[in-house]
Parts: structure tokens; sequence; C-alpha cells
């Protein structure tokens, strides 16, 4: 019983495991500088024309967010989402505009989409460090290096770093706090004259900044799983007892206040409570491998279908990180790996029951799961390349340079990985692998994640040359359209939505109507099918080598077309209202 114990309460592999399975102790010089080579690498693919796609809607909100802060003080604006990203991105938007108000600053100016990013790129590429710091101390040093690459250049882990979302922070904070909870483990199991206290509080810390970074208390429950599943076993030394626990998220709840203070605010509590109701979804839909789905969260079976998570998986990794996953998953099933592989298998399968059934899905909420899939990646390239070296070795005598061909395969793996990202930059989301099509599929799986809105600012930038004063604009992002409208002088465009057929029937010649991809909902289907099939579009806007919108110009023909397709519509659903230039659900 004792021996079996020892195998369960270990944080990672058993020592003798190392021995007989390969694997090399790493010259801490040598691990540092890898680790800061592969910051400085990911930080360089984050940051890298970070501008060459313009604002998204939801990025647009944030915005708004900062400059009402700017101008009133902490208020309740976006208080459906914690402070922690948005005060942050205040910050940078402030230094930016003092940078670009020097004179040097007014030659090499930053781009606001730049500015407001950037938190999200430093975080991003920060979490590389803390991807291996976790792998280490469930796997070893050489599984936590090859997690830490996969990362760094994994295309969709740099395109969600890319966007000024909350997920990336909500998993910086989720993978920090549980770098100090696996260490406190590890110091109350083999260090008895060490109090590991200091780590549980650290990750009560860490977690209420997790919470001040998203609304997600969902990600606690891996932890806390993982905690519960060994204290059962009498040669546990790991427990917090009931007054620590208490404790522990006392000082979560406090943390959790000081960097989310919005949340006092009775406006918030209303923002939250219509988020909350379903009733600040800006959209009726959700396009998905060519056909509109259903969005509420709470349509469950009858939204997005539950395999919309694994197909990205399927599709999104580049092949060779795909294939390691692949061995690597059925290795988390086996006991020889430790213990750590619980952690993992308990990650990958809290997470996929809690997304996976839900109706209303995104592909940037895999950001708080990519990781576990990029670690179970780096167990399967381990395993497999230290097993094909000794099948070599056993091949070709004793002294084949083992070390040397390990090294070799995990490299080109890792070289892959980062070639395949300078490929497709700066349009990482875009990525898709030969099995899922490949080049001539970027765009078809997730088109809404994928374009992001990307091109709403070269498409108005162009409408802007050639509108006749006070043409009015149809999409289905008016607010951004009017946003970047301003940006290019031309305030009095007037835009509208596309989804609202009283607005239609106002339309005359020589406005425009705009078919972006990955905007397609119930609401304009109808339309933007007649018009794609009864004219061609007056000019297009690209992301790399896909179409990302269609423009139209709308001439005599046009017009009467998208006039006498409004009248067959019915008038906005009794669920829809229009709220601040685009429309959104109600309960």
């Amino acid at each position: 019983m004792a021996a079996k114990a020892e195998v369960i309460v270990t944080a990672g592999l058993r020592p003798e495991l190392f021995a007989k399975r390969g694997i090399v102790s790493l010259n801490t010089r040598v691990l540092v500088i890898a680790l800061a080579l592969l910051v400085v690498a990911g930080f360089a693919f984050r940051l890298t024309h970070l501008s060459a796609e313009g604002l998204s809607e939801d990025e647009l909100n944030k915005l708004e967010a900062v400059n009402d802060y700017r101008q009133h003080g902490l208020t309740s604006a976006n208080g459906e989402h914690p402070l922690l990203m948005k005060a942050l991105q205040t910050a940078t938007v402030v230094l930016a505009d003092k940078w670009n108000s020097i004179s040097l600053g007014r030659n090499n100016p930053i781009a606001t989409e730049t500015a407001l990013r950037f938190p999200s790129v430093l975080f991003g590429v920060l979490t590389a460090i803390l991807i291996y710091l976790l792998t280490a101390e469930l796997f070893g040093a050489e599984v936590g290096l090859i997690a830490a690459a996969l990362w760094a250049f994994d295309p969709s882990a740099i395109g969600f770093n890319r966007i000024a979302k909350e997920d990336t922070f909500l998993l910086f904070f989720f993978l920090l706090a549980n770098v100090f909870w696996l260490r406190g483990q590890r110091v109350a199991e083999s260090k008895p004259d060490v109090k590991p206290t200091k780590y549980y509080w650290a990750t009560a810390a860490a977690f209420g900044a997790m919470m001040a970074s998203k609304y997600l208390p969902q990600m606690l429950t891996i932890t806390i799983a993982y905690y519960w599943i060994f204290q059962a076993i009498p040669e546990t030394k790991w427990r917090l007892g009931k007054k620590r626990m208490l404790t522990f998220f006392a000082v979560m709840g406090v943390t959790f206040l000081l960097l989310n203070p919005t949340i006092l605010l009775p406006g918030t509590w209303k923002q939250m409570g219509l988020f909350a109701g379903q009733k600040l979804i800006g959209h009726d839909g959700y396009e998905f491998m060519g056909r509109v789905y259903s969005h509420r969260l709470t349509d469950w079976f009858n939204g997005i279908p539950w395999y919309f998570y694994h197909l990205f998986v399927a599709v999104k990794l580049p092949l060779l990180t795909l294939m390691g996953f692949v061995i690597g998953l059925p290795l988390l099933f086996q006991r020889k790996l430790g213990d750590g592989r619980y952690f993992i298998v308990l990650w990958l399968f809290l997470w996929m029951m809690t997304f996976s059934f839900v109706g209303g899905k995104f592909t940037r909420y895999f950001t708080a799961a990519l990781p576990a899939v990029l670690i179970t990646a780096a167990i399967g390239i381990q395993f497999f390349s230290s097993w094909i070296s000794k099948k070599l070795r056993s091949l070709l005598g004793a002294s084949w340079p083992e070390s040397y061909l390990r090294l070799a395969l995990v490299a080109v793996v890792i070289i892959g990985s980062q070639q395949t990202s300078a490929r497709v930059a700066p349009h990482f989301r875009l990525f898709t692998n030969a099995l899922g099509g490949g080049v001539a599929r970027e765009g078809y799986y997730f088109p809404h994640d994928e374009f992001y809105d990307g091109s709403v600012r070269d498409v108005m930038l162009e409408i802007a040359k050639r509108a006749k004063p006070n043409a009015q604009v149809a999409s289905e992002v008016p607010n951004l359209a009017a946003f970047y409208a301003q940006r290019a002088n031309r305030a009095d465009l007037v835009c509208v939505s596309v989804s609202d057929p009283n607005a239609l029937k106002q339309l005359k010649e020589g406005d425009f109507v705009i078919d972006a991809r990955g905007r397609r909902y119930f609401s304009n289907e109808t339309l933007l099918n007649v018009l794609s099939n009864s004219a061609s579009p007056t000019f297009q806007a690209t992301l790399g080598p896909a179409v990302s919108a269609s423009v139209y110009e709308l001439d005599k023909h046009t017009q009467q077309t998208v006039i006498e397709t409004a009248r067959r519509l019915p008038p906005l659903a009794s669920n829809i209202q229009l709220l601040n230039g685009s429309h959104v659900l109600n309960n």
C-alpha cells in the first residue's frame, strides 16, 4: 500500500521512470536560454504587424470602455466582463497616445489596434513560461520545454493572443495558480520542514486574478477535482483543512475585489444580469461549416454541434503537433506516466464537459484548453522520439547517438510549427491544416472567429473614397463601420443594420451593402443569398488568400432587389431590438 500511495501523491514522474524512459536532465543555463529564446520568438510572432487587421466589434466594445474610464473614471462600461484586462488596456492606450503626441511618436505612431491588443500579446507570450513550469512539475523538464515551444509557435495560440479578449488573461492566471498549487503539493509531500502555506495563498491570489479577468468559475473545478481525488489516501500530506480552505477563499475574494472594484457598482450588476439573461448577444446565429446554427448557450444540442471543439483540434493544429496529441492521449491513461496525468485528464474532461454541450460557442473559448492539448502532444512527441531512437540504437549498435536523434525529431516538430505560423502570418486564425483542406478551406469552418471583422477597417476606407455625401452603409456591424467611417473622415456616412428590413427599404442608389464572411445570421441570410446570386460585388476585401468581405454599391437593379427582398422579410422578430446601432437578442 505504501508503494502504491507513493506513486499517487508524487506530483510528477517517479524518479526511476526518468532513466527507464530516457528522460535527460537539462542544464539549468541551457534551459533558461532556451526559454528566453522561446519567449522572444513567441513575442515577435505575436507583436509583428499587430494592427494588420482592424478591430472587431468585440474589441471596439473594449475600446469604448477604455474611453469611458478615461473620461469618467471607473464606470460600469462593458460591465458584463471584469475590469483587469480593460484596466491594462487603458494603460497601454494612454501610453500610446502620449507616445504619439511627441515628435518621435508622430513619425512612428502606435496604432490604436496595437495599443489595445498589446496586453494580450504580453500575457500570451509569458504563458509559455507558465506552461513550462506547470508541465515540468507534472512530467519533467523535457516535456515542459517541448510544451512551451509548441505554445510559442502554435498558430491558434498566437491568433488568440492577438485579439483584445479576456481568454488570454483567464488562461495566464489559471496556469499561474496551478503552478503555485502543484509546487505547494510537492513541498508538502517531500519537504516536511518547509511550510507550503505560502504557495496556497499565492494560488488563491492567482485565482482571484483569474476571476477578475473573466467570470468563469468552472475553471476552479479542475484544480479542486485534482486536489480532492487524493484526499482519501492516508499517506497524503497535501491537505488544507477547513480553516485554511476558508482563508484560501478569503484571499481569493480580496484579490478579486482589488483587481475588479467595478463589481461594486450597481450598473455592473445590471449589465451582468442582462448578459446572464442572454440579452446582450449581438447575433442570432453562428455560421459553422457553411451552415448557420442557433447560438444561445441554453440551446444545448439544438445549437452549434457538440463536436465543434473536437473538429477545431483536428483541423487547426499543425499536423505534426496533431500526431503528437494522438500519440500522447492514450499515454494519459497509462499508470507509468505518473499521477500528473490526472491533472491533464481532468483539465480536458471538465473543460469539454463545460463547453461542448452548450449551444453557444466561439473558438477563442478554446484558449483555456489549448495548453492541455499541447502538453498532451508534448508527451506524445517525447515518447515517440525516445521510442524511435531506442529502436534505431538497438538496430545500429550502442554507438548510435540516441540523444541527438531525439533532439532532431523534437526540433522537426517545433520548426514545423514555427514555419506554419510564419507562412500564415499575420492572419494566424485562418490557418487550416492539410487534414482540414489547407489554404483552400481557410475561413470555411469557423468564419466568424477566423475573420473576426478583420477587414471592416479596409472596407470602410474604400467605401469612404467611393461614397457620395450622406450615403448609407448596411452591414452586420454598423457601430464598427461608423467607427472606421469617422477614422476615414466620413462622419456623414449613415451606418445601418443589414438585418433590419425597415432600414433596407430606405436604401437608395449609391448606397452600400457589406456581406462580411462570418457575419451571416438567420436575420440576414435571405438577403445576402439573393444579393450574391443576382449581382457581382463592386469590390472585395481579403485577409491573406481568403476573401473576407464582398461589397455591393447599389445601382437601380440591385436597389430594387434589396427593397423587394426586404418587403418579403418579416419585421425584426419580437425578441430582437436595435441597440446602439446593432441588433441585440432579448429573452
